[in-house]
């Protein structure tokens, strides 16, 4: 895997507070585009079961207040 230039989220739109996403030697790079020089990296397996488990919602807990 190639490097690659930085994406983020067409739901994003003009903002620029948004979590960004790359391909870089063999995984999955994240960071938030205000926070750039902290980098998350992960395996492509390891990405694809996270973006699984918040499209099934199981992280929505984290997101409410009680």
């Amino acid at each position: 895997m190639l490097n690659s230039t930085w994406q983020k989220s067409s739901y994003s739109g003009s903002n620029s507070d948004c979590v960004e996403v790359r391909a870089a030697d063999r995984l999955v790079e994240l960071r938030e585009s205000d926070e750039g020089d902290v980098i998350v990296r992960t395996t492509p397996l390891k990405f694809a079961a996270f973006l699984q488990a918040a499209k099934a919602g199981e992280f929505d807990h984290l997101t409410t207040t009680p």
